[in-house]
């Protein structure tokens, strides 16, 4: 019989407190005072072992999902690979990328609200093969955490697919705030709102991966090099 100071551990609410401490927590501390540790912001290494850190996050919800929730990693909606879900994606990136933003752009530009510009100067005049690297790390990464295992996790724990998009999405644009503004915050509400339906919708983790790494290769890497 398990002893019962340890039954605690295995209750369904406390795995999936840690996860969301992980997915969440993890990346919050890297953005904030402790990001610091891994060196000036400046430096490109800090920037690589940043990038690293942010994949330890995701092994360490695949522990979590597979060690102590005893949960295959299908539970995060990740299937095996499939050309539909490629497909699937990139119609998503052509719709996030050129029906979803323009507007929501204007819009942002319209209210006086500082916009894109800023964060891409910065992030525009990185190498581009950590430019590379970013782009492939907010996709797999970023849908992983956020959504793959925050969406559904707290879907079901709440037995609610909007309250679970809802915290997901409000925590995911939050967490763009340091880096990106206020501006950027609100148009990832609403294309985060996006990706998150079409997750609920199609319950395809690597659909979700390829449409947010195409937007994201569009404009970090793609767009860049055909305008240079």
């Amino acid at each position: 019989m398990e002893h019962p100071r340890r039954a605690w551990l295995h209750r369904p609410v406390v795995s999936t407190l840690a996860g969301l401490g992980v997915a969440w927590g993890g990346v919050l501390l890297v953005l904030g005072p402790a990001g610091r540790l891994l060196g000036p912001p400046d430096r490109l290494l800090t920037e690589v072992l940043a990038q690293l850190y942010l994949w330890l996050l995701v092994g360490l919800i695949v522990v979590i999902v597979v060690r102590w929730e005893r949960q295959p990693l299908s539970s995060l909606n990740l299937r095996p690979f499939r050309w539909s879900s490629v497909t699937w994606g990139l119609l998503l990136a052509v719709v996030v990328r050129y029906i979803v933003m323009p507007p929501l752009m204007w819009a942002v530009e319209a209210a006086g609200l500082p916009g894109f510009d800023p964060g891409m100067t910065t992030a525009l005049e990185a190498p581009i093969g950590l430019r590379v690297m970013q782009v492939v790390t907010a996709g797999v990464v970023e849908d992983t955490l956020f959504i793959g295992y925050a969406y559904t996790r707290l879907a079901r724990r709440t037995g609610s697919g909007w309250i679970a998009g809802a915290l997901a999405v409000t925590v995911m644009a939050l967490l763009h705030l340091p880096n990106w503004g206020v501006g950027p915050v609100l148009v990832y509400l609403v294309t985060g709102s996006v990706y998150v339906a079409f997750f609920a919708w199609r319950s395809d983790l690597l659909a979700n991966i390829t449409a947010h790494t195409t937007v994201d290769a569009l404009a970090l890497v793609i767009v860049p090099l055909l305008a240079d």
